[in-house]
């Protein structure tokens, strides 16, 4: 059995309350969600989720009708000078904003059993399972499809040793011939690694490649957040 299987069972088998259940059963068939969380920093352990949006995405469409989008109230904290330089989310924003933890109901429904799409998704998911460990006792089951993946191996599954690769968001989204949306915005991102995973996914299923060009021997990081 997968390590990922293992994992669902004993996730399922922990579940503190049983009405949420439906998170390990499969979604409706062709159905993803992109997720994507602002935060106060990069720390899942101390920082903070600031906004949390979800788009559902059915066969080759990305339903922007049907999305979860919130402003976050951190409860351990503020947003810090650098944070609101990057999310523009000042403490007078959030004022009104409810904590995650009041909020995760609504988004665990929203997100059904359907897999979870993203670019850098372990660290939304992370920030996410702070919250569900306090709800349901356990992490968030769903499967997961990184963006951020599915790109190298379009663009670097067949580099030679030594290609140094460019895994940035605004390289994958250039590459796509997607139209960047303002970022640090978790609706825009959200909705860009949804068209990311469209233009990836079709790609994949006509076996072509992203041609690379010559590059320096540095790789360059992704950003999150």
């Amino acid at each position: 059995m997968r390590r990922g299987a293992l994992w669902r069972l004993f996730y399922r088998a922990s579940l503190g309350d049983h009405a949420y259940k439906f998170l390990f059963e499969p979604g409706p068939p062709g159905e993803a969600v992109a997720l994507d969380c602002e935060t106060t920093g990069l720390d899942p352990r101390r920082d903070e989720i600031l906004a949390v949006a979800a788009v559902r995405i059915r066969g080759n469409r990305i339903l922007t009708s049907e999305r979860f989008q919130a402003i976050v109230r951190p409860e351990a904290g503020q947003p810090g000078a650098e944070s609101i330089k990057v999310h523009q989310l000042r403490r007078r924003d959030l004022v009104d904003a409810r904590p995650m933890r009041q909020l995760l109901p609504a988004l665990l429904r929203f997100i059904g059993g359907r897999p979870l799409v993203g670019y850098y998704i372990d660290f939304d998911i992370r920030m996410l399972d702070r919250a569900a460990m306090d709800l349901i006792e356990v992490k968030l089951p769903n499967p997961r499809i990184e963006v951020s993946a599915l790109y190298y191996d379009r663009k670097y599954g067949d580099a030679p040793p030594g290609t140094v690769f460019d895994l940035r968001f605004a390289s994958l989204l250039r590459d796509l011939g997607i139209p960047p949306l303002p970022a640090h915005d978790a609706l825009n991102d959200a909705v860009m690694a949804a068209m990311a995973y469209l233009a990836l996914r079709d790609l994949q299923a006509r076996g072509v490649r992203i041609p690379r060009e010559r590059q320096s021997r540095q790789a360059l990081p992704p950003i999150v957040g």
